[in-house]
């Protein structure tokens, strides 16, 4: 019982360097969104035409897609601590849920570039296409962490004896799907 509680205890998932590598992309991402926030203070008009030509609704799904993706890993993590089986089937079902992210935005941006839209069209679709893509590419290193993780269990290496290496992966996952909780509204939804 004392071991159950000792694993249960506040702690910091994962790794120390995972930690310093997530704080070290939010910050990247962070100043990519004040230098968005102050270019699209001095161009209101040029921010919200280049919004207008978004696919909001693109956007939603994909939103839905990455929360059901961190919820799964989220429970995947938790049955991993409590030794329940279905940890690799829930990360697989997490990559998944986010694959409809993936396929989505690769459809938007093949719409977008069909209509004539670039990171040379204006300021708007300049940052447009650099954060979401600059995101894409985090979401694609997540899955491939995700797919090391699964494989990983399914071998039979991660068995809640060590949660380090599952915990630092799934920290990494749900900085990723932060970062689009703040991109969606930002680039989609608000004026």
């Amino acid at each position: 019982m004392a071991r159950n509680q000792a694993a249960r205890s506040p702690h910091l998932p994962g790794d120390l360097a995972v930690w310093f590598f997530i704080f070290a992309e939010l910050a990247v991402f962070g100043i990519l969104f004040i230098g968005y926030g102050v270019a699209r203070s001095l161009d209101p008009a040029t921010f919200a035409a280049g919004k207008e030509a978004l696919h909001p609704w693109t956007g939603l799904i994909n939103t839905i897609g990455l929360i059901t993706a961190s919820y799964l890993v989220a429970l995947a993590v938790h049955r991993l601590r409590d030794r329940k089986p279905g940890v690799a089937g829930l990360l697989w079902a997490g990559i998944a849920a986010s694959c409809i992210y993936t396929f989505g935005k690769l459809w938007e941006y093949a719409d977008l570039y069909s209509n004539g839209y670039n990171l040379g069209t204006d300021t708007f679709f300049m940052f447009y296409f650099f954060l979401t893509f600059f995101h894409f590419m985090h979401v694609v290193l997540g899955q491939i962490v995700l797919v090391v993780l699964a494989v990983k269990v399914k071998k039979g290496e991660y068995n809640g004896d060590d949660m380090n290496g599952m915990e630092s992966g799934a920290s990494y996952w749900h900085m990723v799907d932060l970062v689009w909780l703040v991109l969606f509204p930002m680039l989609y939804v608000l004026a």
